[in-house]
Formats: C-alpha cells, structure tokens, sequence
C-alpha cells in the first residue's frame, strides 16, 4: 500500500511538515522524522503546489531518502470554454529532473493561462512519457464526481496510459468508488495501486487537523464550529500514518 503523504504547503489540506528529521522540534509532525523513523526509503509526497518542492528535495536529499513528487491538479475539457464547469483532478508525477521541468510548465500554465486548471490538450502538448507519470486519484476524481456528484466529465486519455489509485478510508462510499474504478479500469485496461492518502501522523491528531482546515477555510462563525465543521468527505480519522502502518502490517 503506498502512502500518499501531503505537507503543510498544500494549504488546509495537511498538517505535516516538511522539516527534517534532525530539525522537527515545532508543534507538527513532519512527514521526513515519520518516513525515517520507519525505515520508508521512498517518500511520495502528493501537493496542490510546487511551493514545497525545494524544501522537500533537499530535506530528502540530505536524509538519503528516494522523493517521488506529484502534483495533484484541476483539468478539464477545454479552458477555453467560459461554461466548462466538469473539471477534475489528476495527479502529475516527475521522473526526473526533466519531468520536473514539465511540471513547472504545466503548473504555470494552468495558473496563468488556465484560471487554476489545465485542458487535455495542453497537457498533452506538454507531456513526455519518459518524465512523467499520470495517476487518477480516488477523490476528487472523474469516476468520483460523475458519480457522487452528477457531473459529466469526460476524459480524454488517449497517449496517457493513467494509472488509478484505490484508498480505503471507511468513509461510506468508499466500497462503491472502489467498484466503480475497477470496472473503469478493466473496461479500459489500465492498472490499479492501493495507496493511502495521510494529512495527519496519528488518529488522536484528527481534532487538530479539522481545526486547521476550518481555519484555512474560515469556517468559524454563523453556526459553524468543531461540533458542525461542515468539511466535505471529513467523516474518517483515517487518513493518517497510524492507519496506514497498521495496514501495512497486515498486509505483511
């Protein structure tokens, strides 16, 4: 099962961080101090932005530690279109130094020309199977909100070969989003991988990420608090570290 970590950098999204495990002495966890002290060599760090890039990449690079960076974006049909609504996300992931040039191309692309989102056909013009990965996350995905959201999205993924994650976080509509990947997936003969999304190292820490993210969000107020947050798809503790590696060990 692959953990799929996120960092503070994604703002309200996590509150891990990307300190170093020899200088992790503030208030949160960091995702470098969790992989070394659990001998995981390879850290995938899933982020809405580029911003933690360098942090990351020196902080693994000082620690001995393989980052496998990806950069989790909005695309949709066509950005041309004033009445394109049917975005989605997909996840970016660079091979290499080259893949990561792509990657800023494709990030500033999408946030200067895009409106925040990138079309399919400037992702392709961009693209270079030999530097960058595809994967569809299982939120916030195509299959995800043509399903649970009546949207109508529709794909174009001829020359990406995507591959598609499979999170289970036992929020209730998990086991039908699973489903609904695999038949996508065998329809279209494209793989799976079992990941774990973690925002968070311990279940007990679930209070104070719900509090970061109604922060960034600026929840508080008429009505809303800790007892009603009104946070989307927020009904798990599981998207943390502890989930994860107890997990892992059943698997092992």
């Amino acid at each position: 099962m692959i953990p799929l970590f996120k960092s503070h950098f994604s703002i309200g999204k996590s509150i891990l961080t990307l300190s170093s495990s020899e200088n992790h002495e503030d208030s949160s966890d960091s995702i470098f101090s969790i992989c070394s002290s659990n001998n995981i060599n390879k850290v995938v760090l899933v982020e809405d932005s580029l911003t933690g890039f360098l942090e990351a990449f020196k902080n693994s690079s000082e620690l001995g530690l393989q980052l496998i960076f990806g950069l989790r974006i909005s695309i949709c049909d066509n950005i041309e279109d004033p009445n394109e609504s049917n975005s989605h996300k997909v996840v970016v992931f660079c091979k290499n130094a080259d893949g990561y040039k792509l990657l800023t191309k494709i990030y500033s692309f999408a946030f200067t020309q895009g409106n925040g989102k990138i079309d399919f056909k400037n992702l392709k013009i961009l693209w270079s199977s030999d530097d960058l990965l595809l994967f569809i996350p299982f939120y916030d995905s195509f299959i995800f909100r043509n399903n649970l959201t009546f949207a109508s999205c529709i794909p174009d993924f001829s020359g990406l070969s995507p591959s598609f994650f499979i999170e289970r976080n036992d929020l209730p509509f998990d086991a039908l989003l699973e489903d609904k990947v695999i038949d996508f997936c065998k329809s279209n003969g494209y793989n799976t991988e079992v990941a774990k999304s973690i925002f968070y190292k311990n279940r007990d820490d679930f209070e104070s990420y719900q509090t970061y993210k109604c922060i960034c969000n600026r929840r508080f107020g008429k009505g809303i608090g800790l007892d009603k947050p009104n946070l989307d798809h927020c009904g798990s503790r599981e998207f943390c570290f502890e989930s994860w590696l107890e997990l892992e060990n059943e698997i092992t």
